[in-house]
């Protein structure tokens, strides 16, 4: 068979009937006899914004089944369309929706996992010379509902189908040109990647980037490349790859100690004070909040005080009143000293996998940051990444400094 590219358009690249069009060109000029194109496409502009507040006014707490039911026609009129602009052009194509192309899920509702893809249907229609358009975002369980992926599931979508088919590689099409060393909105000077590996990205994906962290992981699992680029021009994008240093050119690019600063708003603190230092107590607290889907991050323990500590982490600002709700009693329950609230945080982090090789870029981050008088509220790390959450009122002045000071302007 031919060689393989799996294509994603994000709903900015399909926002009206004009953008399809314009994609649908841009699908037909990839296509050839060497070259068999599978296109996963999202639902067009704000879609599922519109229909997620449509069913609200019909009732404020709908039914997950039956919201996944209405969320994924979104992506159903953007594939039928796509395919009909293809076909308008002389493109020979077929839609597909998620189950029709082969992708089983399980079942649940609104965040549903992709646990196997059956490529027949997809391999029949390309065997005949199709250009197949799959709408994104959905699947069906077991039971035969229609499933949502979730955040950044067409993405996902794309991914796991590149990995399935065993594609060249998978392209991920939007509204910006590539992955930046930082967000061109708060730092000017930001400068476009060429490379990235997927470690890096999958830091970044979690702390800011477009794209979803999902998809990065199922793209490292089953080394699929992705090459990110713009849906409204020709210029290079950025490749997010696996084994950079065997096979890029540019090896001193590659190995700078630090690839990008990442930035993402919308957090909130709580400190819960004076907690009985005993052994259970974190499952105490976050079982709680577990239970009515609060996501916790940027955990801290303070120093124990007598028989009690402070107990700090973060939440989306989304959750902060479940979370309070949730806190009260358990302040209550365990005789707690108070809930402390901090509103409109934001993290900042420096990213790269040269920082396993050498220390000193904790140092250089915190004195940068001092220099202009940004107070962080909380500090954590992984092997390639350290993270500090800032008030939201400095993030700029801080994605610049830190921009500047590790040499990535």
């Amino acid at each position: 068979m031919s060689k393989i590219i799996v294509q994603k358009y994000g709903g900015s690249s399909l926002h009206d009937t004009n953008a399809i069009l314009a994609v649908a060109e841009r699908i037909s000029a990839s296509h050839s006899d060497e070259i068999s194109i599978v296109a996963v496409v999202s639902a067009m502009g704000s879609t599922t914004d519109e229909l997620t507040s449509l069913a609200s006014k019909i009732n404020r707490n709908p039914d997950r089944r039956e919201l996944d039911l209405l969320l994924s026609t979104g992506e159903l009129v953007s594939c039928t369309l796509t395919s009909m602009a293809l076909q308008a052009i002389g493109a020979p194509s077929k839609s597909l929706s998620g189950w029709q192309a082969g992708i089983y899920t399980d079942n649940r509702y609104g965040r549903a996992q992709i646990k196997n893809i059956d490529i027949s249907p997809i391999l029949n229609e390309l065997s005949v010379g199709n250009i197949v358009i799959i709408a994104g975002f959905q699947g069906i369980d077991g039971g035969s509902d229609i499933t949502t992926l979730g955040r950044g599931g067409s993405d996902t979508t794309a991914v796991a189908i590149a990995a399935a088919l065993d594609a060249d590689r998978c392209e991920i099409y939007t509204d910006v040109e590539g992955i930046y060393s930082a967000d061109p909105r708060l730092v000017p000077t930001a400068q476009k990647l060429s490379h990235i590996s997927y470690e890096e990205m999958l830091e970044m994906a979690s702390y800011g980037a477009k794209m979803h962290p999902r998809s990065i992981e199922l793209a490292m699992t089953y080394n699929v490349p992705i090459y990110v680029a713009s849906s409204f021009n020709n210029n290079e994008g950025t490749l997010i790859h696996t084994d950079l240093f065997s096979e890029m050119p540019d090896i001193n690019e590659h190995r700078k100690k630090v690839t990008s600063i990442a930035t993402t708003i919308g957090y909130t603190k709580f400190t819960l004070t004076k907690v009985p230092n005993r052994a259970g107590l974190a499952s105490q607290i976050f079982e709680p909040l577990s239970a009515k889907n609060i996501s916790v991050d940027e955990i801290s323990m303070n120093a124990e005080r007598g028989n009690t500590t402070d107990l700090t982490f973060t939440v989306d600002s989304a959750d902060r009143n479940k979370t309070n709700d949730v806190l009260e009693q358990l302040k209550t329950d365990l005789n707690a000293g108070g809930i402390i609230i901090s509103d409109d945080l934001a993290k900042i982090s420096v990213i790269g996998t040269g920082m396993r090789e050498e220390s000193g870029y904790a140092a250089l981050m915190f004195t940068t940051l001092a220099s202009r008088n940004i107070n962080i509220d909380l500090i954590t790390t992984s092997e390639i990444r350290i993270t500090c959450l800032i008030d939201t009122s400095d993030l700029e002045d801080a994605a610049k400094s830190l921009h500047e000071a590790f040499e990535l302007d």
